[in-house]
């Protein structure tokens, strides 16, 4: 008996050509998609950034309001009080007796307190951040800040007298806002004689 004829098995070169261009494929697939998820996540933390430099300038611009308010308050100038109404310039100063409620602080832009204007003027070094509502950039705020004064009366020592300041800042955007509020003493201090009623 015969045995039959032995046969070479041959490998198929068409079903090993064609993995190669799906696994090819399929590995592009993934890097594209690496590489998109990538150019995504930059793009979300440079908002990120962006944002938070907005809300910074927004806040240097509430807190640099306040301490204008504070000094303005040992300044000595006249800080007679008022029923406080509208937005007025910072030039004139005012202390108001009606404050500010939790809910008309939240109401923005503020409807009473002093524009504080010297934050929009040339501050020596050739820089002039300028309030531009119409058309913001990165170097303009979109509204000027404002900062209310509240005459709180004497405080418990009875020296001096108590005040409550609220300022509010905006960045680049009318949507970027920062309050902030001290409470702040005035006071002399010549010590009084103890023999002087």
């Amino acid at each position: 008996m015969k045995s039959p004829p032995m046969r070479r098995h041959r490998p198929q070169r068409r079903r090993q050509r064609g993995m190669a261009l799906i696994t090819s494929i399929l590995l592009l697939v993934v890097l594209t998609i690496l590489a998109l998820s990538m150019m995504r996540s930059y793009g979300i933390e440079e908002r990120i950034a962006g944002n938070t430099r907005d809300k910074q300038r927004a806040l240097n611009a509430a807190i640099s309001a306040q301490q204008y308010a504070e000094n303005w308050l040992v300044s000595g100038v006249n800080t007679a009080s008022a029923n406080c109404t509208g937005v007025v310039p910072s030039t004139t100063g005012q202390v108001c007796t009606n404050g500010l409620t939790p809910i008309t602080l939240l109401q923005l832009p503020w409807a009473a307190g002093i524009t504080y204007s010297q934050f929009t003027s040339n501050q020596g070094n050739n820089v002039v951040n300028t309030v531009n509502a119409t058309n913001p950039t990165a170097g303009t705020y979109s509204q000027a800040p404002v900062y209310y004064i509240t005459d709180l009366g004497q405080p418990a020592g009875g020296a001096g007298e108590l005040y409550q300041i609220d300022a509010v800042g905006y960045g680049g955007s009318s949507s970027t806002v920062s309050i902030v509020e001290s409470t702040y003493i005035v006071s002399s201090n010549i010590p009084q004689d103890p023999t002087q009623p």
